[in-house]
């Protein structure tokens, strides 16, 4: 999902290593995710319904692009002419 609204992550899987599952224990408090850590906001959160929420209204803006804002729906795997740019 962040790809398709401009947002880079940085994801830790933590069934795949101890140290980010003690990581995401000493941040959040609890063994539970998905989590969310904007480091540049100092926000963090679990719910992944606020997640999205937070990242949708957060993400970055897309200067002189007519599709800005604008959902964009695919039918199949091709990439239409106004996602590639």
């Amino acid at each position: 999902m962040g790809e398709n609204l401009g947002v880079e992550f940085d994801l830790k899987d933590i069934s795949e290593s101890d140290a980010f599952a003690d990581e995401l224990v000493e941040k959040g408090g609890k063994r539970q995710v998905p989590f969310l850590i904007d480091t540049e906001k100092d926000v963090s959160m679990y719910e992944s319904g606020d997640i999205i929420d937070y990242i949708r209204e957060n993400k970055p803006k897309v200067e002189g692009a007519a599709t800005a804002g604008k959902p964009r729906v695919h039918v199949s795997n091709a990439v239409c002419e106004s996602c590639e740019g």
